[in-house]
């Protein structure tokens, strides 16, 4: 599904009016759980913002999320009032968890793993030719 300039303009506005939201009610929320929106997806008739959420310094991430889901009516209320000069109506809202940063770290310690389960470079063994290794 392409997105038009309204889309990504009001997917912006929701990704940065929503931070700010997520911080300022965050503690009541969910406690000491940092949470980031990273991204923001809009449906083409704008009635629908899929949100996607970056949740650190908790075990379990997918509570803190569904806790965020929870308070959706308190949340959107907010929102609203900080887009009401911006937007005639503030679409629904769904909540994701956003894993890409976990994902990122699990395959960088797997190639890592990988790496270190590598056998030693041999081109040092034959050094008593003259002829340059290829």
């Amino acid at each position: 599904m392409a997105s038009t300039k309204r889309m990504n303009q009001i997917a912006a506005t929701i990704q940065r009016e929503l931070s700010t939201v997520l911080r300022q009610e965050g503690p009541y929320i969910y406690g000491r759980a940092l949470v980031t929106v990273t991204n923001v997806s809009m449906t083409p008739d704008l009635g629908l913002a899929r949100v996607y959420l970056s949740v650190y310094n908790v075990e379990d991430k997918a509570s803190v999320v569904e806790m965020v889901r929870r308070e959706l009516k308190r949340i959107r209320q907010s929102l609203a009032h900080r887009v009401r000069k911006q937007m005639r109506r503030v679409p629904l809202l769904e909540f994701y968890e956003d894993d890409t940063l976990d994902e990122m770290y699990r395959l960088r310690e797997v190639f890592n793993r990988l790496e270190s389960d590598k056998p030693a470079d041999n081109s040092q063994e034959d050094t008593t030719d003259n002829e340059p290794a290829v």
